[in-house]
């Protein structure tokens, strides 16, 4: 019998070269993005993806799983934080932010998709062999097997406290928000647990893509009858809107393509619309978007207004913004214009409008759905930065309108120091002059539309409507 030669001890694998994962690449590039230049997921990651699809190295699925791969990291990114931590031997923030950001991945493939275990891991470190190097991918293998010894539910038993015992924190761990932003959406929401925990899931739902046919030049029933049978469905409250079919392409239809339909939330169109349908006091002929940027609502208005003979000024303060709001115009079949203009400092005369919207510059709390990031970015801080800028804005707004005229305070955000507080403050005088100006019911003017409060102002909600937690107070001015 043959006897097999002693095995040397101290030899070593050859070396084998990672395996590049098109896929898991991206997705590692978009996290780097939106950490090393504050940048968004939702306007980093297509242009990725189109160059991607353009190189030939990616398809429909691949695609896909790219995109669930970024925003369910970002989206999670608290409660993957709260769990990594019980599997590494020193605070988070020692961490290489590259590192961390290879670890959430894999931390959301292994607790947040339906990947199989060793196919997660395995696929992890191969990605960080090829981005980190092979020092590092031996330290992600071993935080990654740790977590493997649980599934999302048992963590979670693990890394958050009771309920009873903190409810803000709790929440803010399960449902992966901060907790100045649980506490502040409790305090807006009101109710009891119920109610804050659907809002909470609501945020971490990806939100439908919904379309607006513009009116005079697009119709609704165009928008589903090129998408398909199966590719769209009528909206729920606004008459334009249609909401496409889960991985529904909006470029694919001719309508988006030539600019007579849109991308745009739900309750977006329904704050323009409640504008543009208020009962007015005499003429209706000259229309004001004073923060503009980046074009969806004022498209919307301008369609509107190009209906009665009105015109409408789009005004943005931004040069960039102002240009996508032009883009956004582009084709209306009535009298606009657009300008780059500081909404502070107005660049039309006083009372020249019959109708104005401004939609105000805020934490963005009510869209985290659309850009998760946000919830990790914000600091409660921000709040009192963007409190001057909204209360001047909507003072402005109310000079700009005529008598008789009505002004539109939106913003998406459903803090109360970012909605009521700076209507109230700015007709009480608090910080400037007072302004004569009294409420207007808004909840007529969004028909069918459930659950709107207790008015005269309105706050929609993700668990409730399905949009965006936009927020509308409509004033007109007496003196």
């Amino acid at each position: 019998m043959s006897q097999q030669p002693p095995r040397r001890h101290g030899t070593r694998k050859p070396y084998r070269r990672p395996k590049k994962d098109p896929v898991r690449i991206l997705a590692f590039e978009a996290l780097r993005a939106v950490d090393e230049r504050d940048a968004y997921a939702n306007l980093v990651l297509p242009p990725l993806l189109r160059k991607a699809r353009e190189a030939g190295d990616f398809d429909a699925r691949d695609a896909a799983l790219a995109t669930e791969l970024v925003y369910g990291s970002l989206r999670r990114q608290g409660t993957y934080d709260a769990i990594l931590a019980r599997c590494v031997d020193r605070p988070l923030r020692e961490v290489d932010p590259p590192v961390l950001d290879v670890l959430t991945l894999g931390a959301h493939q292994l607790l947040g998709t339906r990947i199989p275990p060793h196919a997660a891991v395995s696929a992890t470190v191969e990605l960080a062999r090829v981005v980190l190097g092979d020092g590092r991918a031996k330290f992600v293998n071993a935080v990654l097997r740790k977590v493997t010894a649980h599934d999302l539910d048992d963590w979670l038993e693990r890394v958050a406290p009771e309920y009873d015992e903190d409810p803000e924190e709790h929440l803010g761990i399960v449902h992966a928000h901060p907790r100045w932003v649980v506490s502040a959406l409790w305090d807006a929401l009101g109710g009891g647990r119920a109610g804050i925990e659907e809002l909470l899931a609501a945020d971490n739902e990806r939100p439908e893509v919904t379309l607006v046919a513009r009116p005079g030049r697009s119709t609704a029933e165009e928008l589903l009858a090129a998408a398909g049978e199966d590719g769209a469905v009528p909206g729920r409250w606004s008459p334009y809107a249609v909401r496409l079919a889960e991985g529904g392409e909006p470029g694919a239809l001719d309508a988006v393509r030539e600019g007579r339909a849109g991308v745009q939330d739900e309750g977006s169109q329904l704050v323009a619309l409640a504008l543009a349908g208020a009962p007015l006091d005499g003429p209706d002929r000259t229309w004001l978007d004073g923060c503009a940027g980046p074009g969806g609502k004022a498209a919307l208005l301008a369609a509107l207004a190009a209906r009665r003979g009105a015109a409408l000024l789009a005004s943005e303060k931004q040069p960039h913004r102002a240009r996508l709001v032009a883009r956004a115009l582009d084709g209306n079949p009535g009298p606009y214009a657009v300008i780059a203009a500081d909404g502070t400092r107005p660049a039309w005369r006083p009372g020249a409008f019959d109708r104005v919207l401004v939609d105000v510059p805020c934490t963005g709390l009510g869209a985290l759905r659309r850009r998760p990031e946000a919830r990790w970015r914000r600091r409660p801080e921000d709040l009192d930065g963007f409190a001057p800028l909204q209360r001047e804005l909507l003072r402005q707004a109310l000079a700009a309108v005529r008598v008789g005229g009505v002004v539109g305070y939106a913003t998406c955000s459903p803090h109360p120091a970012e909605t009521r507080a700076v209507v109230e403050d700015v007709l009480k005088g608090r910080g400037g002059p007072a302004v004569e100006a009294e409420w207007i019911d808004a909840r007529p003017l969004m028909p069918g539309v459930p659950e709107l409060g207790d008015g005269p102002d309105v706050q929609l909600w993700p668990h409730r409507h399905g949009t965006d937690a936009m927020y509308l107070a409509l004033l007109r001015r007496t003196g």
